[in-house]
Order: C-alpha cells, then structure tokens, then sequence
C-alpha cells in the first residue's frame, strides 16, 4: 500500500469525537472565552480613561460616561431578558426534537446534540447574558470625571455586538430545528455522517497477513456498555513499542459486559502488563457513535423505515426515502474493501487488526427487516426491487450473492402473501419511486 493511500490515525480523532457528542463543552468554553473577552475590553476601557484624565480631557471623559450611561439601559435589559429568552427558545426546540424522534427514531436526537449550529447558539446566548452581568459590575457609580475609575464603553459595544450575533444565529438555528421534523434533511444527515466513516474505512487495506501468535488476551473490566471505538494511535503506538501486533476481538458497536475478550495480543512478550497499557485506549458508553462505526448509519436508516412501516404509522413514502439513502450508501460501498482492516505503523507494520462488517453483513443490515415489513406496501416492495436491480448492476461478481439472495426472498414473500397474479406483479415491478 502506497504511503499516500496510506491514512495515519489522528491521536486526537477519539477525544474530538466523544466532546461532539457532549452539549456541555461548547458552552463551557465560551463561557471561559468570555471572562477573557471582557477581561480585554474592561482593560481597554481603563486604557482609554486613564489616557484621557492624564491629558485633563474631562469633557471627552464625560461625553464617554454620558454615552456609557445610555447603553447601561440596553445592557440592563439584555441581562434580564436573556434568560428568559433562552428557557423558552430551547423550550420550544427541545419538543420539535422530541416530536422527530417520535416520528423518525429515537437516535435522531443525537443530530441535534452534535449539531455544531445548536451549541454556538447555546453558547452565544450564554455567553451574552454572562456578559452582560459583567459589564454591569464595571459601571462606577461616580459621575466626577477627574474621579471616575471605570466607563465600560467598549464592553458595552462588545455586549450589543453579541446580542446581534445572538439574533443571527437564532435565525440559523430555529431553521436548522425545523429541518429536523422533515424527514427529507434527517435521513441526508445520517447518510452523510455514513459516508465520513466510509471514507475512513477505504483509506485502510484490508488484513491479509497471517498473525503471530496470541501470547495474552485483555478482558473488559469496569461498566457494561456499547463499544463505541478504539484510539488508534495509541494502540499502534503501543503495539510498534514492544513489537505486537493487536487484534480488537469485539466489533465497533457490539454491547460488552465484564469479562467479555477485548483485545488479543499476538507477538511481543507475555508478561507485559498489556491490561494497564491499552484500558485507557478503549472506549465503552451507552450508545453506538459514526466515529468507527460503519453499520450505524444502516442501522438508523432502517429504523426510520421499520417505524414508518409500523401499523400505527403507515407513513410508506418515508420508508422509501430511507430505502433511497440504503441503496445509496451500498452502491458507495460496494467497490470498497470490507472485513477486518489493518492500521499500521510507519514503517508499514501492521500493529491492529480491527474487526468490521463485510458486505454480506450492511446488506443483510439495509434490506432484512424492511423486507419483512414491506410486504403489504407495494409502494417500499417495488422501490426494494429496484434498488437490488441497481446495486446488482455496480457490484462486483463476487457480491451479488446477498443482493440475490434479498430479492428472492422478497418475491417468495409477496408470492405466499399476496394471493392476486395481477397484485402480485405490480408488487414486484422495479420503480425508483415506489409508486410513482
């Protein structure tokens, strides 16, 4: 494999990762940004002032404190009604999720929470109101100008600076939230996010190399959870260290418990203590993540299908859409090497061998259940049938057996269930569209 094709692990990919999957971060950081912001500007401020009273300017100084004790009012209503503003804008916002949860899946929500849009809106509006309090503690309440010690002028254009910045994303982030209540922008998003795995997954070679052999095996220990991902770097690192090679026993994504194998070490010595190195670089939370993943968006998309096609539902043009978006992620992933990947040194050693799904496993993923149920939907059969129609005419020889495997059982359900020829034919008739 060429040194171009070849991806290096980012060290600071699963930090980056897990913080996005955080609403607490963001504001955080702006709040700390903020105290620094003002912090700036209250020395600005002082600058200005002990500038002007050494040169005697007085009546510069009160024109400052006269324009100071104008903004005072805007700034004091700022700091009142930011809250407010707050509470009942991510109020409303957190019912339309709750609405595309129902509607949509459950994991959806975790749009809004990575949405970068979201957490700067959340983050301006807090930092404004945090602002806004400090300036206020700047106001000096002497009005002498050879004694005055603080005009917080400059904070003052810096808090209207931020309200106005605050109404420009408010705009951005209620368009943002609306778009999660149409189906259309919510299966696009998870396929997109399908995609960045995907194109991690084709910068990495598939392993072929015969390993070493196993000298140890690590067992979790600690909370049972979802194996959300594994830090790369820092397992290469360790592996090139004492010259291993390991093997992520687990899939991204499979529920662990105590007990349960991690990761083999095969090569190196045995009486290294491999627990205590790589427990820190492995990863177990309460959810799956995209960030190595590469089922997830699969498993969502058909989610969003199975629930569409649920009795109390019976939404089929939304499953049809979900459908449009698996057939879309399986043409691009059909030319892809799939399987266990190998990540490796600089050398070019392999140092991890990291399980993944084969081909055969994201078909069976996209088209199992939402066969199943589209039975008594010619509309989501027929879109089924053209979508096996198109992928069986891009994949390679050696992968159309899942696909053909898929169809026939689709036509052997809607032969048992439907007991027309003349229903059964149309059920079965390739259309891109479902129903026109």
């Amino acid at each position: 494999m060429s040194q171009r094709n070849r991806r290096r692990p980012r060290p600071l990919s699963p930090l980056r990762e897990h913080l996005r999957d955080t609403f607490w971060f963001a504001p955080t950081l702006a709040l700390v940004l903020v105290i620094a912001l003002w912090i700036g500007a209250d020395a600005l401020d002082t600058a200005i002032l002990d500038a002007l009273q050494q040169d005697q300017d007085y009546e510069t100084v009160r024109t400052l404190i006269s324009w100071a004790e104008d903004a005072k009012v805007i700034v004091t209503t700022i700091s009142s009604a930011m809250m407010t503003f707050i509470g009942v804008v991510f109020s409303i916002s957190l019912v339309a999720v709750q609405m595309a949860a129902g509607n949509f899946s459950p994991r959806v929500v975790r749009i809004f929470i990575r949405s970068r849009i979201s957490k700067l809106t959340f983050a301006v509006f807090l930092s404004t109101f945090l602002l806004s309090l400090l300036v206020l503690s700047s106001y000096d309440s002497e009005t002498d100008p050879a004694r005055v010690v603080s005009v917080p002028l400059v904070q003052s254009a810096v808090t209207l600076l931020m309200v106005a910045l605050s109404l420009l994303l408010f705009i951005a982030y209620v368009t943002q939230t609306l778009q999660l209540m149409k189906v259309g922008p919510v299966v696009e998003h998870v396929t997109r996010e399908s995609f960045r795995t995907l194109g991690k997954m084709r910068a990495l070679a598939p392993s072929e190399e015969p390993l070493p052999p196993e000298v140890a095996r690590i067992a979790h220990k600690g909370r049972s959870g979802t194996l959300r991902d594994v830090h790369v770097a820092r397992l290469v690192r360790i592996a090139q260290r004492r010259g291993a090679v390991l093997r992520l026993v687990p899939r991204i994504g499979d529920f662990v418990v105590p007990g349960t194998p991690l990761i083999a070490v095969h090569g190196g010595r045995a009486g290294l203590p491999w627990e205590r190195l790589v427990r820190s670089a492995v990863s177990v939370g309460v959810e799956r993540t995209f960030h190595q993943d590469l089922g997830f968006g699969l498993r969502q998309l058909s989610d969003i299908a199975l629930r569409a096609l649920s009795p109390a539902v019976n939404d089929p043009t939304t499953a049809v859409q979900a459908v449009d978006r698996i057939v879309q992620f399986l043409a691009a992933a059909a030319p892809v090497p799939l399987g266990a990947v190998a990540h490796r040194d600089r050398r070019a050693v392999v140092r991890l061998v990291q399980e993944g799904p084969g081909w055969g496993d994201l078909v069976d993923l996209g088209f199992t259940e939402i066969r199943g149920c589209a039975i008594g939907s010619p509309q989501v059969s027929r879109r089924l049938a053209a979508g096996f129609d198109d992928l069986l005419r891009i994949v390679p020889e050696t992968r159309r057996a899942p696909l053909e495997r898929q169809r026939a059982l689709l036509v052997l359900a809607v032969e048992r269930s439907v007991p027309e020829a003349a229903d059964r034919a149309f059920a079965l008739t390739p259309d891109r569209q479902g129903i026109g």
